[in-house]
């Protein structure tokens, strides 16, 4: 029985990881001529304390994933991919992305990295990667290598 992808969402923040799974997302989306959903969820819970002293976190924050997904949505558009989408929200990474994302947007498969770029929070309450292969409601792949 052959699998397609027809919509595969990748997780990034910037990090290492992200790219790679980046790169096997393309890959995923152009072997099942699929749609690409790059998606960064800027983590809320990280601002909570600077919050009261500078409102402006949250536009850097923004502009910061606006530029990063540009940038990814290019790599991808000259990889071939035809169908590129961005998404940017706030809250929960864990959370918004193996449930809100995901489910709004009819996702087949969701691909991120082992790690990512918050180590404290892997260390106190598991990684995203975790959670998201835990919750999600369609096939998770989580890239550790090239």
């Amino acid at each position: 029985m052959p699998v397609n992808y027809d919509t595969v969402l990748v997780a990034v923040d910037g990090s290492k990881e992200a790219k790679r799974a980046l790169a096997k997302a393309i890959t995923i989306a152009l072997e099942n001529d699929g749609n690409l959903i790059i998606c960064h969820i800027v983590d809320t819970r990280t601002f909570a304390a600077v919050e009261h002293y500078d409102r402006m976190v949250y536009a850097e924050a923004e502009k910061y994933a606006e530029e990063m997904l540009r940038n990814y949505r290019q790599q991808a558009l000259d990889a071939g991919v035809t169908d590129v989408a961005m998404v940017i929200d706030f809250g929960s990474p864990k959370v918004k992305i193996a449930k809100d994302v995901a489910k709004k947007h009819n996702v087949d498969l969701i691909v991120t990295g082992a790690t990512g770029l918050n180590a404290v929070e892997r260390f106190l309450i598991g990684s995203v990667s975790e959670h998201i292969a835990r919750h999600a409601r369609c096939d998770v792949l989580i890239v550790r290598n090239e």
